[in-house]
């Protein structure tokens, strides 16, 4: 049976979502954040150590002012909310990506949460925002090269923004499409991938179960 310790989630699917329901794109990133709880409690009674979101990609700059403004007051107001309730849980919450071109009030956010890491935790979150896996691989090697090191695997692995997790066991992405959107490309070479039709806000806690019991019989070979 494979073991799952670090789990990797594409949210795609909120505005379509919204959509279908004749409301407004704001409107799917709200449903999407409250089902996004649900599935971190079950991820929690399953024991998952590691899980790694991707809420904001580096080319999502190109979606509406209105909606960029949403998706960041909607982070916001979650994460001063709820600073105290996550470390009472005993939830590191750290973020990966690129700071430029964030607000203020966003970068302060990101500061404190990353500056905060507990030991003894339950669930380790990588936040992806702001985040691109190709400028990711550019600044790590850029970090080697400033570290006047060689560039060989090992290297690059211990300077990028996930160099604290192991390599994801598991991928999912939400919401019908088959690509990876530029997201966590060195790490998933071995990743196992299951593509969901369902749309982010009607993916559940049946569905995370059922994705995982499969790949826990997987047969995983590693290029035996």
């Amino acid at each position: 049976m494979n073991k799952i310790r670090h789990l990797a989630i594409i949210m795609d699917g909120n505005g379509r979502w919204a959509k279908l329901k004749n409301k407004n794109r704001s409107y799917g990133h709200s449903r999407g954040l409250e089902n996004l709880k649900s599935i971190i409690k079950k991820i929690i009674n399953l024991k998952v150590k590691y899980l790694t979101l991707y809420t904001f990609s580096y080319d999502n700059w190109k979606r509406s002012t209105n909606e960029i403004k949403y998706i960041f007051s909607l982070l916001d107001n979650y994460l001063n909310k709820n600073y105290f309730e996550l470390k009472k849980k005993r939830i590191n919450v750290k973020f990966i990506g690129e700071k430029n071109r964030l607000p203020i009030n966003i970068k302060k956010l990101i500061n404190l949460y990353n500056s905060r890491q507990e030991k003894r935790s339950k669930l380790n979150i990588n936040i992806a925002f702001n985040y691109s896996s190709k400028k990711e691989l550019l600044r790590a090697i850029k970090l080697i090269k400033k570290k006047k090191l060689s560039i060989s695997e090992n290297n690059i692995n211990n300077n990028l923004y996930t160099r604290l997790f192991p390599n994801p066991d598991l991928l999912i992405r939400t919401g019908g499409h088959k690509r990876l959107s530029d997201f966590l490309l060195w790490q998933i070479s071995y990743t196992e991938i299951f593509f969901v039709r369902k749309l982010w806000p009607d993916f559940n806690s049946k569905d995370l179960s059922n994705i995982i019991n499969n790949f826990k019989v997987i047969k995983r070979n590693y290029g035996k």
